[in-house]
């Protein structure tokens, strides 16, 4: 297929040599297997070269599968791409395919792989290098067949430096990279996307399609499009909705274009360095906000437990344990009442502290000795006495406790309690 033939398919308007050269290096790879990088801004059109490559290729009757990997949570991402196991996490209710399986004899689009997890990098080489991956949970290797086209629109050789890309995964995704030029150096061509959109969203909207005057066209080609040829599409509809005229010069454009003082600054792909007080600075902010949380979950030991030598402990004893309150020491307490947060099984415990003694309020309280402080002594007596009160029946012991078994399980082996 011919080089019109294949603008014509897809919807591309222009004739910029840059573009021209991104499509003619499409149309020559998409019948091979090589992986492909597609680089260029935000609102380039990215995606129509990965959709141009697999229609183009022997895969085009198998499944074509974009991805976004920004707009995947970090720690779902490898269960979106590779699939689960059932019971491999909290949600995982049945097991279920990743989309390299689904896309399988297909094509998969990454698109902002340089927003991918370094660990997820790590499984997305394996996949590259010969076909093979793990669902999350499983120790059995997976094998599919699956021809990978990826996008960015950050600087992959400067991420590689800071850390936050694999330099091993660049090359091999990097076989062959097109560049897809920002719309303020496609010069002409934004005139001929503004009439190409204004006589779409003319026929949209029942009514003649807006022309420009030839300053209005060079208030176009003077603004410098951040958001590329979606900004522009976007433009033309709202011009196309908002005026009445059916043509327009530079002054009518200004109430629409953005003032330069509201144009947000182009992501340059070149290489360059973040500034070294706005590093330090941010480092200052962290280190600050560490040892303010370190403060903090001190003051909050020293109330839980009532300082180095509390002399108290209130427990419920009709709350089961799990949701009985940390031992406070009340007498650190103001006089007043002391409220706990409920439980969901009794009213709200309420306490009195008059000064010299606690009154219980709506509840049934006992006030026994502290001991030890350790956790996980306390943790280990309360599942000894447990176990001793159901003869060790670990089923009832662990609804005594409030905890699964498969948790009562992991513990008296981590204790080596004897049962």
């Amino acid at each position: 297929m011919n080089r019109e033939a294949v603008k014509q398919r897809f919807g591309i308007v222009g004739e910029d040599p840059k573009l021209m050269t991104a499509l003619d290096v499409a149309i020559q790879v998409a019948p091979t297997e090589v992986t492909v990088l597609v680089v260029g801004e935000n609102g380039s059109g990215k995606d129509v070269f990965s959709k141009i490559i697999h229609q183009l290729s022997k895969r085009k009757h198998k499944p074509f599968i974009a991805v976004n990997c920004g707009a995947i949570p970090e720690g779902t991402i490898d269960s979106e791409l590779f699939g689960h196991e059932k019971g491999s996490f909290t949600s995982a209710y049945e097991m279920r395919k990743g989309y390299f399986e689904e896309a399988s004899g297909g094509l998969i689009f990454l698109d902002e792989i340089a927003e991918m997890p370094p660990a997820t990098q790590a499984r997305l080489l394996r996949v590259l290098e010969n076909g093979e991956y793990l669902r999350v949970g499983s120790s059995k290797v997976q094998k599919t067949d699956v021809r990978v086209v990826a996008a960015t629109n950050k600087n992959l050789i400067e991420a590689i430096r800071l850390g936050k890309f694999r330099e091993d995964l660049y090359f091999r995704l990097n076989t062959v990279t097109i560049y897809v030029p920002p719309l303020r150096e496609r010069g002409r061509d934004i005139e001929l996307l503004f009439m190409y959109f204004a006589d779409e969203f003319g026929r949209r909207y029942g009514r003649k399609p807006v022309s420009l005057t030839a300053d209005g066209f060079a208030a176009l080609r003077a603004y410098h499009w951040p958001g590329n040829v979606r900004e522009l599409r976007n433009f033309t509809e709202r011009v196309t909705v908002l005026t009445s005229a059916d043509k327009l010069d530079a002054r009518d454009l200004a109430d629409y274009l953005p003032s330069r003082e509201s144009q947000l600054p182009v992501v340059s792909l070149k290489e360059s360095s973040p500034p070294p007080a706005a590093a330090s600075i941010e480092n200052e902010l962290l280190l600050k906000l560490m040892l303010d949380l370190r403060a903090e979950l001190a003051d909050i030991k020293r109330l839980l437990w009532g300082g180095a030598n509390p002399s108290a402990a209130v427990v419920l004893s009709n709350t089961p344990p799990d949701l009985r309150p940390s031992p406070v020491d009340l007498r650190s307490a103001p006089v007043g009442y002391v409220n706990y947060p409920r439980t969901g099984y009794l009213p709200e415990p309420q306490y009195e502290w008059t000064g010299q003694e606690i009154t219980p309020l709506n509840a049934e309280v006992r006030v026994v000795e502290s001991g030890s402080l350790s956790l996980e002594d306390n943790e280990k007596e309360m599942i000894n006495r447990a176990l001793q009160k159901h003869k060790g029946n670990r089923k009832k012991a662990a609804l005594e406790l409030g905890i699964s078994e498969r948790t009562l399980y992991r513990k008296i082996g981590a204790y080596q309690l004897d049962v």
